[in-house]
């Protein structure tokens, strides 16, 4: 990298001209920072790029397939791995935060991916303003939602904080099966009292299943309870 202009060299580029400024290998570069006796760290990041066609393929490719790379070794491999799931979680906030809710399919889309294979339940707050516009998704529970452990005031708390006037609640059945129990309609029922309590609007919540989903507050509104 040394024979490069200082003004090519990617740290000082990013420095002097900013980051958008870089190609793709160049930002690659600065992530597997030193290169070979034969390459430097352009011409590798370059050889990556052209396994993975582009930056989002190094998702789709394994830590032993960039390992293939003369210059990739495990830590960089696996550092490229962390920094493309950053990324991609980074994308996923920025995709929903202040994105409209019309109805339940609206947040059961941008919840599956990453709620469908879970092996643990969790339970997630999405708290939406006055137009139904997502300000933030909050993970609030780990564990079966009949649990001890499960408390409305929990739920409800990052609504009291912001002073969000609406909330919709998800969790996940590992099974795979999004048919509600028991438990999900009693939970549902007590989060509903609290909200009338304190002003806020349940608008759902919903069970999420592998690929699937079910709307508890429709089948309330429609009767469709499980008998105590």
């Amino acid at each position: 990298m040394k024979q490069l202009p200082e003004a090519e060299r990617p740290y000082e580029k990013l420095k002097m001209y900013g980051e958008e400024k870089l190609s793709n290998a160049e930002l690659l570069a600065i992530i597997i920072k030193c290169g070979t006796k034969d390459e430097n760290s352009i011409d590798i990041a370059n050889r990556v790029l052209l396994l993975t066609q582009n930056l989002k393929g190094i998702k789709d490719v394994s830590i032993v397939d960039l390992m293939q790379i003369k210059g990739i070794g495990e830590v960089k491999a696996i550092q490229l791995k962390a920094l493309c799931e950053i990324t991609s979680r980074m994308s996923k906030n920025n995709n929903s935060i202040s994105r409209r809710i019309k109805r339940p399919k609206d947040i059961a889309e941008i919840l599956m991916e990453e709620m469908s294979f879970k092996k643990q339940e969790v339970i997630k707050a999405v708290i939406l303003n006055t137009k139904n516009e997502i300000l933030r998704i909050k993970d609030v529970s780990l564990g079966d939602i009949s649990s001890a452990t499960v408390s409305v005031k929990n739920i409800l708390a990052e609504n009291i904080r912001m002073q969000a006037p609406k909330i919709i609640i998800a969790h996940n059945h590992p099974s795979g099966d999004s048919t509600p129990s028991e438990a999900d309609y009693n939970i549902t029922k007590k989060i509903i009292k609290a909200c009338d309590l304190l002003g806020i609007e349940l608008l759902d919540h919903l069970v999420i299943g592998n690929g699937n989903y079910t709307s508890i507050m429709k089948k309330l509104h429609e009767g469709l309870v499980v008998k105590k």
